[in-house]
């Protein structure tokens, strides 16, 4: 099979995408920032997920808010969702995305069900938005995010709230720092979420041996990259029998840097594949991405990267 006719495209909660690569959020900024870099082009992506809004501005949290661990395997962030605020995004980014070349999912983010309300009715009354991902799960903010993500209950309340103020696509974004994922992503889809996405950080610790503090103002922050990347296959292939059973799909991800990984998240049970700390470091290297993709499906015969999601066998 020649590797050019290797179809990417898939169908996630409704929406066409080109192919499955998706800009996790806060790694694309607004959408528009990747494009200055010489060679890339949002037309690689098959989605861009935006900055996580807020109702009000955000300021974010003090620095140094990002480290690279060793090897650099990963990467530790604090941003804690530092933004200009849901009306500033509305009425003054988010017109400029309409010719932006992808697919535009906006992420609402709040410290009260109310807030997750307001932001996400906001967002989704925009007509270049497609969709809205509900971050309940950021680990670096004092309040909200984490503290939501990690009840089933709680996890439900958000999503029914929002579910209530738009018939646009809710994408439900799951915390991994919890023992049973499953539960909450079941609490997420009973509450109405049209999908899920996984993983989002991992609560992690830097420390200087010299002042005995943590090197993160924050004290704690979020490890991303191919260091956390089993555990979040682990949490992708947990999650993918609540969702299969629903009908409804996962935007995964976490590490992914290479075609093998992408056709990993997909046998894990992934019909999108968010690449977050890939864009941070070579934006380029999307491109190779989806090449080794379609070398690695026609080299097995498969012709639709689709026919692969949840295909893990496990052994008996």
């Amino acid at each position: 099979m020649d590797a050019s006719s290797v179809d990417l495209s898939v169908d996630f909660a409704g929406l066409r995408l080109r192919n499955p690569l998706v800009a996790a959020s806060g790694t694309a900024g607004w959408g528009e920032e990747l494009e200055r870099i010489e060679g890339f082009s949002n037309e690689l992506l098959g989605a861009t997920v935006l900055k996580s809004t807020t109702l009000a501005p955000r300021l974010g949290n003090p620095t140094p808010r990002i480290v690279e661990t060793a090897g650099g395997a990963g990467i530790i962030n604090a941003i804690g969702l530092e933004n200009p605020g849901v009306e500033t995004v509305v009425n003054e980014i988010i017109p400029r995305l309409g010719d932006c070349g992808t697919v535009v999912i906006a992420n609402a983010a709040g410290s009260t069900i109310d807030e997750y309300v307001a932001v996400t009715e906001r967002l989704c009354a925009c007509e270049v938005v497609a969709a809205c991902e509900v971050n309940i799960s950021c680990p670096n903010v004092k309040r909200g995010g984490l503290a939501f993500g990690t009840d089933p209950c709680t996890a439900g309340d958000v999503i029914a709230a929002v579910r209530k103020v738009t018939d646009k696509p809710i994408i439900a974004k799951l915390t991994p720092n919890v023992t049973d994922v499953a539960s909450i992503a079941a609490g997420c889809i009973q509450a109405g979420a049209d999908a899920l996405s996984l993983t989002n950080t991992f609560r992690a610790l830097a420390i200087d041996i010299r002042s005995r503090k943590p090197i993160i103002a924050n004290n704690v922050g979020g490890l991303s990259g191919p260091a956390i990347k089993p555990l979040s296959l682990m949490k992708t292939h947990e999650a993918y029998a609540v969702a299969q059973a629903a009908g409804v799909p996962i935007l995964g991800g976490g590490g992914i840097v290479s075609g093998a990984d992408a056709v990993e998240f997909t046998l894990a049970g992934a019909t999108a594949l968010f690449v977050g700390t890939l864009l941070l470091r070579r934006p380029l290297a999307c491109a190779t991405l989806l090449d080794e993709t379609r070398q690695i499906l026609a080299a097995q015969g498969v012709a639709r990267l689709g026919d692969l999601v949840g295909a893990l066998e496990l052994h008996s």
